[in-house]
């Protein structure tokens, strides 16, 4: 552990009063902001970063409740489910093993790692960062692991699967007397810290270890026509052609994601593919008294508004058909007004990337809902529930679809932009 103080400078080829848009690519001087101010590109409007009063400390006290609550959320029941005198309880992992032991390892491991594994590395991550911080030092590996820890953020589902919960526990209450576990309760304090510690972090005081900088003046000109090039990861704006990696956390460098475009198009083109028999094969069979019932995603919307679940009917078809649908159209739509070089209003088109990258892992609600349903509902003859093959295929969709939204580049959006305006 090191002293930051004593820590190495920066490399004389980087220039730290200034700061490029992740998004557009648009070059701005930083200066010092308000307490509680925040920074947005004078281009895109996306935020650049904010003034948070003692983030370290809040991240700290978030982020060691957040983990406190991850133990405490798998040493107990998670649901029960009760007709009679018979008595249905899962933990946790629970889904994972039933996916499992039904034939499904690539769901299994997916759930796995978006509500469990995922979230407990971001957690115990920015205590490694953190922590030592707060005491003025840090390890060697720190910005590697903060570089990992942002990484990690969009794939840490713990409030995706909540809804999932939700979903399942109105869908069960026409089978069953359903009792919420305690560990349902942790799991719910537990998606409260993880985003109270995001919106605490100043990412500033990780990458700098110190507060210098805070609010932003716009300039009309970008990083490449300056010769500079900016870190994805940590931000820091570096003369061209001095290296292949940043000298201060890592992360490659780029001056575009290599192929986007090509890597894009091949990804949107794999997800549609799938999601033709992600939506034809049933992606659970309920069987009650014996007698099967197998669900589409659609039957299951269906299902929802019979029994009169208008919300929840609306809030799984907007999210299992209305997204994936909408996530397609709209990054093709991009794609080819990119290729036919469009300067068309480009921060609207920047704010629909935008907005796509929030909602697209929303989908995920219905593999969590098949993961839960499995593994409570296991009453021999009166009443089971399966996963089927469908579920599969929308996972795939699902996964894909992140995929592709991190390998397009919004900042090929505004370069057709600065080549009609030169």
């Amino acid at each position: 552990m090191t002293n930051p103080s004593d820590n190495q400078a920066v490399d004389k080829h980087s220039v730290t009063d200034w700061i490029a848009c992740h998004e557009c690519d648009a070059l701005h001087q930083v200066i010092e902001l308000p307490e509680h101010g925040k920074a947005e590109c004078s281009q895109c409007g996306s935020e650049l970063y904010r003034q948070v009063h003692r983030s370290l400390d809040k991240v700290l006290v978030f982020s060691i409740t957040a983990l406190l609550l991850f133990i405490l959320s798998h040493l107990f029941p998670f649901l029960s489910m009760k007709i009679g005198e018979r008595m249905e309880e899962n933990v946790l992992i629970s889904a994972t093993l039933e996916l499992f032991n039904q034939g499904f390892p690539e769901l299994a491991v997916l759930v796995f790692l978006t509500s469990i594994m995922f979230p407990f590395l971001v957690i115990a991550g920015l205590l490694y960062v953190v922590l030592p911080l707060v005491f003025d030092r840090h390890f060697n590996s720190t910005f590697t692991v903060f570089r990992w820890v942002k990484k990690l953020f969009p794939w840490s589902l713990v409030g995706v699967f909540m809804l999932g919960v939700l979903v399942a526990i109105v869908k069960l209450m026409d089978l069953a007397t359903v009792i919420p576990g305690p560990s349902l309760f942790f799991m719910a304090g537990l998606l409260v810290a993880m985003v109270a510690a995001q919106a605490s972090l100043d990412e500033r005081l990780i990458w700098h270890r110190v507060l210098e900088y805070s609010q932003v003046k716009g300039d009309e000109h970008h990083p490449v026509k300056h010769g500079l090039t900016s870190c994805s990861s940590c931000h820091l704006v570096l003369h061209n052609n001095q290296y292949s990696h940043c000298p201060r956390c890592g992360g490659k460098l780029h001056l575009r994601k290599n192929d986007s475009i090509s890597r894009t198009w091949a990804l949107l083109f794999t997800a549609a593919l799938l999601y033709i028999p992600a939506n034809v094969y049933p992606i659970m069979t309920v069987t009650q008294f014996g007698r099967g019932h197998p669900d589409t995603i659609m039957s299951g919307v269906v299902h929802l508004i019979d029994s009169q679940l208008w919300g929840l009917a609306l809030l799984v078809f907007f999210a299992s058909i209305m997204v994936p649908v909408l996530k397609l159209l709209i990054m093709s739509y991009l794609l080819i007004s990119i290729q036919f070089k469009s300067c068309w209003r480009p921060r609207d088109r920047t704010l629909l990337f935008r907005i796509t990258e929030v909602v697209g892992a929303w989908s995920m609600i219905d593999i969590f809902l098949i993961g839960i349903l499995i593994s409570l509902v296991k009453l021999d003859a009166f009443a089971t529930i399966e996963a089927g093959p469908g579920a599969t295929f929308f996972a795939a969709v699902v996964v894909i679809t992140l995929l592709a939204a991190k390998s397009f580049d919004s900042r090929l959006i505004w370069d057709n932009c600065r080549i009609h305006h030169e």
